[in-house]
């Protein structure tokens, strides 16, 4: 497989059927836009969902890659515009008097909610629910809110007017550590209120998604398990993940895929004192980097650090999956492991870390030995040359 394999996202490997929905509550920028990914009963004549869900994404993705946009769109439109994500589109939710667990997912600079479909897939098809925030912080190569229109309070969906919220840079002559704080925080309180929406939901209290999607919230009423919820997310992501923990007490456990630890300010690490498990990449880390996860790891002996070998920062995305030869060997969106190999990797040390700090009675234990960096194409702590602190 590797650079050879056929381009599309891998379907999920759990015993449950995987469904999503986008879901947008409140009519304002401190409102909430994420796609949920959810186990699903099974049905005939499954739509499956675009993975770029509209052109504006397209254009947004240039900007990020700082590329002339009136060339770059239509490429990338041509690369990336027809692959679907392998899930049931609004597919029926499957009841579980058990509750499902919940991990609230925070995606990476430049990135938008369906950018790690596979890994939240994944986690779905285990049985979780999983929310993939769309941050409006200006860190989203693009998104958007609706608002209310020109017309009578109470309008129909129809008056709603979208508004855009595009990447921003950092503004030349500003230091990057005081742009990207106050994101890492909005980010992290994007995901406090995503916990509390799904409290809400969980209890059966009205929740309107303003998408008007087939979709009804009020299928999850008593679904959701409030007591075993994680945050979990790449990159900016990570460092996101991480502060949410810290700031929210109903978060148990955070997973950090090669987290950019670079926004988080240094009196931030005596709060967290919840474990967390970085999964790094082997190539996208430095020293400074590795020695603020280990600060977090010396205070918590349950806060594990592994790397995947062969593997680049963009190989815990669904470029990794979707991007060709070409796109390949411009933008490095994937290393000599197998990418399918390399979501095994991630989701099973997940799992396993999850059902221990969630009290989870699943079998995800038999991966327990990824969490101590044991196993093909897995270390503990960092390669050699980062690691010597």
């Amino acid at each position: 497989m590797g650079a050879a394999q056929s381009l599309g996202l891998p379907p999920a490997q759990g015993p449950h059927r995987v469904g999503c929905t986008d879901v947008m509550v409140g009519l304002t920028r401190k409102g909430l836009f994420f796609r949920l990914f959810y186990p699903c009963l099974p049905q005939e004549g499954v739509e499956q969902p675009l993975w770029i869900p509209r052109y504006e994404y397209c254009r947004g993705l240039a900007d990020y890659a700082n590329l002339h946009w009136k060339w770059c769109i239509p490429l990338l439109s041509i690369a990336f515009g027809s692959f679907r994500v392998p899930v049931s589109w609004n597919g029926p939710f499957k009841p579980c008097s058990s509750k499902y667990p919940l991990i609230i997912f925070s995606h990476g600079l430049g990135a938008f909610r369906t950018v790690y479909s596979a890994v939240c897939a994944e986690l779905a098809s285990r049985g979780f629910l999983v929310a993939a925030l769309e941050h409006r912080d200006h860190s989203a190569c693009a998104t958007y809110f609706c608002k209310a229109g020109d017309g009578e309070p109470g309008a129909p969906q129809a008056a709603l007017q979208e508004e855009w919220v595009p990447l921003h840079r950092v503004p030349a002559g500003r230091k990057e550590f005081h742009f990207r704080n106050p994101q890492v925080h909005q980010r992290a309180n994007e995901c406090v209120r995503g916990l509390q929406l799904f409290q809400d939901i969980s209890r059966g209290q009205a929740v309107t998604n303003i998408l008007h999607s087939d979709f009804d919230l009020a299928a999850l009423k008593d679904s959701v398990d409030m007591t075993r919820a994680a945050v979990m997310g790449h990159s900016f992501g990570g460092a996101t993940a991480v502060l949410a923990l810290a700031k929210e007490p109903a978060f148990k456990c955070a997973v950090a895929l090669d987290a950019w630890m670079f926004p988080l300010e240094n009196a931030l690490y005596p709060k967290v004192v919840k474990p967390v498990l970085f999964i790094n990449t082997e190539t996208f880390q430095t020293a400074k980097s590795i020695a603020k996860m280990k600060q977090l790891s010396s205070r918590n002996s349950q806060t594990k650090i592994i790397t995947v070998l062969g593997s680049v920062h963009q190989s815990q995305t669904d470029f990794t999956f979707l991007a060709g030869n070409l796109v390949n060997t411009v933008f490095q969106t994937r290393g000599p492991l197998d990418p399918c190999k390399g979501l095994a990797i991630t989701s099973r040390a997940a799992l396993a870390f999850l059902q221990k700090h969630l009290e989870l009675k699943e079998d995800f234990d038999q991966w327990n030995d990824l969490l101590d960096g044991i196993g093909d194409s897995v270390i503990p702590e960092a390669p050699l040359c980062l690691s010597n602190l």
